[in-house]
């Protein structure tokens, strides 16, 4: 009976390791993706005067429609969207600039203007200027004033991020060689007996 009472608590073990591991497998990495929970900074939003723009950047010929933001592992043309997240802006002379740090070499420019649609869009081919850390200007301009905000980029200077597969892999491989030790000690301890006749 106590044998019956050891396997019946190895399969229910073994069910719930099972579980578990199919329930890691099922789970998002990632749980606020690109603009973060409410309570979150978002890097990809910058505070313009007292109005906020947020920034998307996608490699369309190199990585589909994946989004990304301050480091952008490919070295290609580049779209830069910024939408403006109220509506005050859109009555503003904005300006923007992207330069290459550190020698601050202007790579792209928009002239100072006011964007009614509320986003701006612009295509950087960073081919051209090459690898490294780069940084966008945003600037409301009134007059001969400018009120100036900055986002840094790093473009083509590292491997794209992964979704934590490898993690999630090997956790697999852990956990079903854990569920077939159990099972083959559990088979040790109990060998197979002769059926009574």
């Amino acid at each position: 009976m106590n044998e019956n009472i050891r396997l019946s608590a190895l399969v229910r073990c073994c069910h719930t390791l099972g579980l578990l591991g199919l329930l890691t497998l099922a789970l998002p990495s990632t749980v606020y993706a690109h603009r973060g929970a409410n309570n979150k900074v978002d890097a990809c939003n910058i505070l313009v005067g007292h109005e906020r723009a947020h920034l998307t950047a996608y490699t369309p010929a190199l990585s589909n429609d994946k989004e990304y933001c301050q480091t952008i592992p490919h070295l290609g043309s580049t779209n830069l969207v910024f939408d403006y997240e109220g509506k005050n802006l859109r009555h503003l002379t904005v300006e923007f600039e992207v330069t290459k740090e550190p020698e601050g070499t202007r790579v792209f420019y928009r002239e100072p203007t006011k964007i009614k649609s509320g986003t701006v869009n612009a295509v950087v081919d960073f081919s051209q200027f090459g690898a490294g850390h780069y940084l966008i200007h945003v600037a409301i301009v009134h007059k001969d004033k400018s009120i100036d905000s900055h986002i840094p980029l790093s473009i083509g200077l590292g491997p794209e991020a992964s979704d934590n597969l490898p993690i999630k892999s090997l956790f697999v491989v852990a956990l079903i060689a854990g569920v077939a030790y159990l099972m083959k000690r559990a088979a040790g301890k109990h060998p197979a007996r002769p059926s009574d006749v």
